[in-house]
Formats: C-alpha cells, sequence, structure tokens
C-alpha cells in the first residue's frame, strides 16, 4: 500500500490539476500586479505579499493555452520551490485531498498540450475523476524561463 499524498486541487482551462500541500503557502484573491519589462508573456509581474516582492506566473500563459479573463474565482497559488516562492494564478483553487502514491500513473509524453516534464504524474482519484499533478521543478525551471525572457527580445 502507498503512501498518502495531500494535494491542492485546482482548475487550469477546464481541468483538474494538484500540487503538494507541503510546496503550497498560501492561496490568495487577485490582486494588482507590477509588471516587470524584458519578461516573457506569461510572467504577468510582481507583488508586494507580507513585504515579500513575488513574482507572478499565469499557467495558462505557461503552458500556451489561451488567457481567459480574471474572475472572482481566480486564485494566487504561492508555491515555493527550491530558493523560490512564485505565484501562480489559476482558474480557481478547489479543495485539497488526499491521493494514494499507488494510484499515480506517469504522466503521457503529452497531456492536454502540456509536455510531459511539466508534469509529475496523473492521479485516479475515485471511479472517474484524474488529476494532473505538475512537476513544480521545471515549471518554474530557472534557466528555461531566462532562456525564454531572451527569446522574445
Amino acid at each position: 500500500m502507498g503512501e498518502e499524498l495531500k494535494v491542492i486541487v485546482f482548475a487550469l482551462a477546464h481541468e483538474e490539476y494538484g500540487v503538494e500541500v507541503e510546496k503550497v503557502r498560501t492561496i490568495e484573491r487577485m490582486q494588482p500586479m507590477t509588471r516587470v519589462p524584458k519578461t516573457p508573456k506569461f510572467v504577468k509581474g510582481v507583488i508586494n505579499l507580507r513585504g515579500v516582492v513575488t513574482p507572478i506566473i499565469d499557467l495558462r500563459g505557461r503552458f500556451g493555452f489561451t488567457e481567459s479573463e480574471y474572475t472572482d474565482n481566480t486564485r494566487i497559488i504561492i508555491v515555493a520551490v527550491k530558493d523560490m516562492e512564485v505565484g501562480l494564478i489559476v482558474d480557481s483553487a478547489n479543495d485539497v485531498t488526499d491521493i494514494n502514491t499507488d494510484s499515480i500513473d506517469d504522466p503521457p509524453e503529452v497531456i492536454g498540450g502540456i509536455k510531459a516534464k511539466y508534469l509529475q504524474g496523473i492521479a485516479k482519484v475515485g471511479e472517474s475523476r484524474l488529476l494532473v499533478l505538475l512537476n513544480l521543478e521545471e515549471v518554474l525551471n530557472k534557466s528555461e524561463i531566462i532562456q525564454l525572457e531572451t527569446q522574445e527580445e
């Protein structure tokens, strides 16, 4: 029997995703951001979160989805990976759920247009629910984001 993994479930482009609770600092409502020049389009800017300047990434843009209007349900999930704290804009943050690690399969090469390297796996929750688990180290890969910045100039 595998161990239990606690994940925050959020929606993005009509799909459900999960990220490990231990990597999530807080979930915030949308707030005004200060745009930073010469950053990729999906880097929406920075916010001052309790005295810490935090970069904000729109996950729809990061994954190449069409961006949509922000609503009352739109949230910023503040995550910490390695030495970095970053906010991820998602369509909504739904709940927290426990997943048995035995129910997590390796990701297919591409799912919904997202490359497999951004995915940790696909979790089967209940009878008909699938949850895409993100690999935050790759989603927030500094060298790749820097490379994207230089390509957009």
